[in-house]
């Protein structure tokens, strides 16, 4: 609730409309969230430099995707109550990507991996 972004005019610019038919939750306990979402069936999965090959991952079944900030990526207790954790492997010398490229890698990941 503290560091997370508002629903201002300027996310809704910047998703291009998608916000006016992507459902948007907002929380206030992202680790009680999870805990939730487990006990509800949903597989949660989270980003991290140390984790699966993103290419290998299949997204069958309810999934949910946490993406970690540029700076600290997930805090340890939240990447604790993940599933699995899932890496973009990357080459040269940069050691990851920007958030929002992260999370597009991996929806399309998600999104082809259930046969569309």
């Amino acid at each position: 609730k503290r560091r997370a972004v508002q629903l201002t005019s300027t996310v809704a610019k910047t998703s291009t409309g998608a916000i006016e038919y992507v459902p948007v939750c907002r929380v206030t306990n992202l680790v009680q969230t999870v805990e939730e979402l487990k006990k509800r069936g949903v597989w949660v999965f989270g980003t991290d430099m140390h984790g699966t090959d993103f290419r290998k991952w299949s997204a069958k079944g309810p999934t949910a995707l946490v993406i970690g900030n540029e700076g600290k990526g997930i805090a340890p207790l939240l990447k604790k109550n993940c599933d699995e954790m899932l890496t973009i492997p990357m080459v040269g010398h940069v050691q990851s990507l920007n958030a929002s490229v992260a999370a597009s890698l991996l929806i399309y990941q998600g999104f082809t991996s259930r046969g569309n």
